[in-house]
């Protein structure tokens, strides 16, 4: 099967700073959100454009892998966290209900959840 470049998608994701840094320096290399419907259009090889909702930064990124599971509890259970942008200082108190600030209980059961693995690629912008 050929792999043709035309069929890689490019997504669009907004970050907070903290994260937004995470993944630029590296430190972060699995963003979690919800597999909705947006989110189920993505896949390996495609690229994320995220933008810093602080400065506008772009960051690229390309999607490696997606680890699909039914809810934070699941996720939490499979990935390391430490990919996921928890630090070795807040490890101990990772909690999958850290997630709910941004997904209810019943958003996850509605759609799942899904960890996108990510390289970084070498291009950023400012606009």
């Amino acid at each position: 099967m050929n792999n043709d470049i035309n069929r890689e998608e490019i997504h669009h994701m907004k970050l907070d700073p903290a994260p937004y840094e995470m993944i630029k320096s590296g430190s972060k290399t699995t963003e979690l959100r919800l597999f909705d419907e947006k989110r189920r259009r993505i896949n390996p090889g495609d690229t994320i454009v995220f933008t810093n909702n602080e400065t506008g930064e772009k960051l690229f990124t390309r999607v490696l892998k997606l680890h699909c599971f039914k809810d934070f509890e699941e996720l939490y259970k499979a990935l390391p966290l430490m990919q996921c942008g928890y630090s070795e200082d807040d490890i101990d108190k990772a909690s999958p209900s850290d997630m709910e600030q941004y997904y209810s209980i019943e958003e996850q059961r509605r759609y799942g959840v899904v960890g996108i693995e990510l390289s970084r690629l070498e291009l950023t912008t400012d606009e």
